[in-house]
């Protein structure tokens, strides 16, 4: 149980605000916008998302759009998210965390990100809502294990950096 719940977060877009380059896409939410919207990821490059390099690796993460504030690319006029039902993982899991140590990782809450206040109880499955989670876990935990693999060889190896990106950027899930 975690206190995270906020009445659906009633209207308050706050989290999608200001993010920068903080929201990082993995495989799976680029297959799961590219099926839903119905679209390809050469085409969410125009609008959606953009890449950045991290870590050493050129990686997509969420677009957010200039106004009077920074916004998610996908937050519709009324400030709600437009993919609710397919956003991405960090998406899901926000104002829980995750610390990755030997292998796996554990969820923390981000208690001070979460403007909203009288947060209730929620089983983090529920929060998370994400079919088969316990392979979703798997995904990630192996996702990031990856990630750090191919960090430790780009700094071994600085002129595969493009190669390496080229690679996890047209690779399904």
């Amino acid at each position: 149980m975690v206190r995270a719940a906020c009445n659906d977060c009633a209207g308050c877009s706050s989290c999608c605000e200001d993010m920068g380059e903080s929201i990082i896409l993995d495989p799976l939410d680029i297959y799961e916008l590219t099926k839903n919207l119905n679209t390809t990821f050469e085409n969410l490059l125009k609008e959606q998302i953009e890449l950045h390099v991290v870590d050493g690796m050129i990686l997509p993460n969420l677009k957010m759009t200039s106004g009077n504030t920074e916004a998610c690319s996908f937050l519709n006029p009324e400030g709600r998210c437009s993919i609710h039902a397919f956003r991405p993982g960090i998406c899901r899991l926000f104002p829980l965390g995750r610390f990755y140590e030997n292998g796996s990782f554990k969820y923390f809450l981000q208690v001070y990100e979460c403007p909203k206040p009288n947060k209730t109880k929620v089983k983090i499955k529920k929060w998370l809502d994400t079919p088969d989670l316990k392979k979703y876990e798997t995904y990630i935990a192996r996702w990031h294990g990856l990630l750090i693999q191919l960090q430790e060889y780009i700094a071994a190896h600085p002129e595969s950096a493009k190669a390496v990106s080229i690679c996890l950027l047209y690779t399904s899930p």
